[in-house]
């Protein structure tokens, strides 16, 4: 009696190294990844940390302009605020979306604060800039 399937030939296929002969760029993908995510990161890196610097110079800009503005004979804190918004709009634009100011004046001395977020690049990825400027009020004097 005869098994079912015994008179057929068993075929086999290529052997596993004549199949990776014919595939030399398996993996290389994977490879390619590996060597690659590192450099796209270090670059973003590098992108934040320049968006941080220019933020933070926008900042201390807008401080110390709002100052200038405040400590003048005669101005208000509302008049360096105001100063110091516009060239916080025009200066740091979208490096600093979340971004304030505050502007006090007293009898002696004009201050500024100014804090603010910067742009993120990479997700989860927040750093934070804060500018502070201070400078006497002008006063004539005899």
């Amino acid at each position: 009696m005869r098994r079912p399937g015994a008179n057929l030939a068993v075929t086999r296929g290529p052997s596993r190294l004549a199949r990776l002969r014919e595939q030399p760029e398996r993996g290389s993908v994977t490879l390619e990844m590996v060597l690659a995510f590192p450099l796209l990161l270090l670059i973003l890196l590098v992108a934040q940390f320049t968006m941080f610097y220019f933020g933070s110079e926008a900042a201390h800009t807008a401080a110390s302009q709002a100052v200038a503005v405040a400590r003048a004979q005669g101005a208000t804190s509302g008049s360096g605020q105001a100063q110091g918004q516009q060239i916080l709009d025009q200066v740091a634009g979208g490096t600093l979306p979340q971004r304030s100011i505050t502007v006090t004046r007293g009898a002696a001395e004009a201050i500024a604060d100014v804090t603010g977020t910067v742009q993120s690049l990479i997700p989860g990825f927040h750093l934070h800039v804060s500018a502070h400027a201070a400078a006497p009020v002008e006063a004539w004097t005899k």
